[in-house]
């Protein structure tokens, strides 16, 4: 490989929002340009917890605006390959082999299983989404990844990743890296509700691709200090995902400290740290929104990117699995039998 790789993505279950990008997204943007990237579409982890006909039906269209989004934060199409995680069989063969490498109590320690299987309305774990992080090790060593920027929800499994890759150079010589976890900085961002992290099946979040006019009345509706009555009270900054949102995304560092200590001395309503925040916000999703409507206006190239992209990844999997199963010593079993069968058609063609 002529350059590092880095394996990330998304489910294809709607459009990114402002945590994904502080999760994962700026991560990429600034590592894609050392990296040699690849992009998963992550389908077939999206029917652990969303596979009727009707979010199977839905995968293609999310599928591009997804990419959309990812184009729009600032990945370069040169230099990113986004791929249909469905499109590659190869990826689930890998995935039946690295299941004998790691055990249920391993598993069942993973601790965001639970929240999604919570989170899909689950009173019992599938199978598969028990096997979520099995088959993210495929993915990410599939095509040899050695970065994985991931939120923090995706950390336990990246380390499962990291210990089947180590757990099958043991048993069958070295094969792959063993990826290392780029961590970002945010590792997640409060819901507009102030309940919970921002997620799209809660409804809390602001979506990359909202206009100026929906992300202000989203902002307006925002969670603050429940305690705080009136404007001269004084007010928590602390904990407040108004501010969390001011310090992340507000790129006028004094504007935001002299809110914060307004707010603290109760000299500052809500609605004006709200509407700077809206406005804070704007701005930083301005070029976004430019870098997206390029995209949109060029049609036919989303698509263009992901059949490239599958195309190309295919043909490093199955070098992959081929590697993988001469290691391990599957191919030559199969070779034998076969020698074996060959000598006994020629025996019996012959004349005693």
């Amino acid at each position: 490989m002529s350059a590092p790789r880095m394996l990330t993505g998304d489910r294809p279950t709607g459009r990114l929002h402002l945590g994904h990008y502080v999760g994962s997204i700026a991560n990429r943007v600034k590592l894609h340009q050392r990296y040699e990237s690849f992009f998963i579409i992550a389908d077939l982890h999206m029917l652990t917890t969303k596979n009727t006909r009707e979010d199977i039906e839905q995968v293609s269209r999310n599928a591009r605006e997804m990419v959309t989004d990812i184009l729009a934060a600032g990945i370069e199409p040169d230099r990113a390959t986004f791929y249909l995680q469905s499109a590659i069989p190869e990826v689930g063969d890998l995935n039946t082999l690295f299941q004998n490498l790691v055990t249920v109590p391993r598993l069942e320690r993973v601790p965001s299983i639970k929240e999604m299987a919570r989170d899909a309305g689950k009173e019992e774990i599938p199978y598969g989404l028990l096997g979520y992080p099995v088959l993210q090790a495929a993915d990410i060593l599939c095509v040899r990844g050695q970065a994985v920027p991931v939120g923090k929800d995706n950390a336990a499994h990246v380390e499962v990743t990291r210990e089947i890759a180590r757990r099958f150079n043991h048993l069958y010589g070295k094969v792959f890296p063993v990826p290392e976890l780029i961590a970002a900085e945010t590792p997640t961002l409060v819901g507009t509700d102030g309940q919970a992290k921002m997620s799209k099946s809660r409804g809390n979040a602001i979506a990359l691709s909202d206009d100026a006019a929906t992300v202000r009345r989203k902002v307006m509706g925002m969670y603050t200090d429940p305690n705080r009555v009136r404007a001269d009270v004084p007010g928590m900054v602390e904990g407040n995902p108004v501010f969390a949102y001011h310090d992340v995304f507000n790129s006028d560092r004094a504007q935001v400290e002299e809110l914060k200590e307004r707010y603290r001395a109760g000299r500052v309503g809500d609605v004006e740290v709200k509407e700077k925040l809206a406005v804070a916000l704007n701005r930083f999703l301005d070029p976004i929104r430019e870098r997206r409507a390029r995209f949109e206006a060029d049609s036919g190239l989303v698509d263009q990117l992901i059949v490239e992209g599958t195309e190309r990844t295919r043909v490093e999997v199955r070098r992959t699995l081929v590697e993988v199963r001469r290691a391990m010593g599957l191919t030559s079993a199969y070779t034998q039998v076969r020698r074996r069968a060959e000598r006994y058609r020629k025996a019996a063609a012959t004349p005693a």
